[in-house]
């Protein structure tokens, strides 16, 4: 697909959600209450017992203006082997895919400190006898940052950061997946594992609204032992490896040691919270959201060429829509769409993505009698490494016990041509079906 039909693509989906977010705005009003400060919910079971949802929080002061708030979460999986290796025994495989614990304090209305910590990923295959090996998952630092606040306009923080760049998904919510998960292959968590540590770096960042815009800048240091980073994953040879901050100037001299990324959006409805930079994935029609954004990500010498023995530079920019909102008495709709426009050097394929376009929709329809929203999403990367595009499907419904704070979801999940897992002759190297556990508070 060229990059024109990418633009066209795009806006006629941002007319779309234009459309939809602008009729029937007044309805939202019978579903503002669900939410408290876009955490806490009221269920009215069929007994008519109401049950709330309030967020675990211990008051320092008086007045509340100081607090520690707790926010523990697990997702289980049960997942099947690889449907696309016919021949092969179906499996059942059961996986931690998160264990987390996260706490913040609000020291005062202008200082709050923040620590997240957990573990992901840990099946059968993974586990060690005494749950300490080095190269097994084990409990490690997500987040711990500081923030201060300047004015209303303009905070500023420093430490182990997600304040990421480039698009919405970049800095996702896990809480509240409008899917299972995020999208795979990780293309807005490009750089996880290529240059910083699951989709975290070390630096200071700038955030804040002024009118209806939201705006966030990251400056952070690159990860020195990047996992194979060094690789390209495409079926054409790149001679760039993703290593410039391992590699010296042909002076000896140290560079690449500095990552600039940043994202803007405006707020046509709802102003959402910013004070985490988790965005959240599904209202379930309990706000009336519109957003347009924009972002980039700003690597200098990020890149090194193996026959030149010269640095580059990575550049990717990217546009995305994101919506929520109420559609009739008891409907909602969730959409989300994005572009994005990678540049690592010619023909280089990184894990998640490469040097090319990639463009992502999804969409979910609740329903809040039944508590299910059935959802779809789609990924089609074209790349300059890739001999023909890469494609990855989504396609299941979730069961709200709870709202956002439990649900039970089911899934089929398929990547084609993902160049960095291919097994044997087959290119769809990742159907499968999978369901979660998924609960928070």
């Amino acid at each position: 697909m060229k990059p024109r039909n990418f633009w066209v693509c795009f806006l006629t989906l941002q007319l779309l959600f234009v459309n939809l977010w602008a009729s029937d705005s007044t309805k939202t009003k019978r579903f503002e209450k669900t939410f408290l400060r876009n955490e806490g919910l009221i269920i009215t079971d069929s007994d008519s017992k109401t049950y709330s949802y309030k967020p675990l929080q211990v008051k320092l002061s008086d007045d509340g203006a100081q607090y520690i708030r707790f926010i523990i979460w697990h997702q289980q999986w049960l997942s099947t082997s690889n449907l696309a290796n016919k021949n092969a025994n179906l499996q059942l495989d059961f996986m931690a895919r998160r264990s987390r614990f996260l706490t913040y304090a609000q020291l005062n209305p202008n200082i709050l400190i923040l620590s997240h910590w957990g573990l992901n990923n840990l099946t059968g295959s993974n586990m060690s006898p005494l749950g300490n090996d080095a190269d097994e998952p084990q409990l490690f630092l997500h987040d711990a940052w500081t923030e201060f606040k300047i004015n209303d306009a303009l905070y500023i923080g420093t430490g182990l950061l997600y304040y990421n760049g480039l698009t919405r998904l970049s800095s996702a919510s896990t809480l509240n997946f409008l899917m299972i998960d995020q999208v795979r292959p990780f293309a807005h968590w490009h750089s996880l594992g290529m240059a910083d540590q699951f989709g975290r770096g070390l630096g200071i960042y700038a955030k804040g609204i002024f009118n209806k815009f939201a705006y966030r800048l990251t400056w952070t240091n690159p990860m020195k032992n990047p996992f194979k980073a060094g690789v390209s994953y495409g079926d054409i040879t790149s001679d760039f490896a993703y290593t410039g901050a391992s590699n010296l100037t042909s002076g000896g001299d140290k560079t690449g040691n500095n990552i600039i990324q940043g994202y803007v959006n405006y707020f046509f409805g709802d102003v959402e919270s910013t004070k985490l930079p988790f965005w959240v994935g599904t209202y379930l029609g309990t706000k009336n959201v519109f957003n347009i954004g924009a972002g980039f990500y700003y690597h200098g010498n990020g890149m090194y060429n193996t026959v030149t023995n010269k640095h580059s530079n990575v550049l990717h920019l990217a546009v995305d829509t994101f919506m929520d909102k109420p559609v009739g008495n008891d409907l909602s709709v969730t959409a989300y769409a994005s572009l994005i426009k990678f540049d690592y050097g010619k023909n280089f394929m990184a894990r998640w993505g490469g040097t090319g376009t990639n463009i992502f929709v999804q969409s979910g329809l609740y329903h809040k009698k039944s508590k299910i929203m059935p959802y779809f999403g789609f990924q089609l990367g074209n790349y300059e490494g890739l001999n023909k595009a890469l494609t990855s499907l989504n396609v299941g419904a979730s069961y709200y016990l709870f709202g956002n704070s439990a649900k039970i979801s089911v899934e089929y999940h398929n990547v084609s041509n993902f160049a960095a897992e291919k097994n044997g002759n087959t290119d769809n190297v990742n159907s499968q079906i999978r369901m979660q556990a998924h609960v928070f508070f």
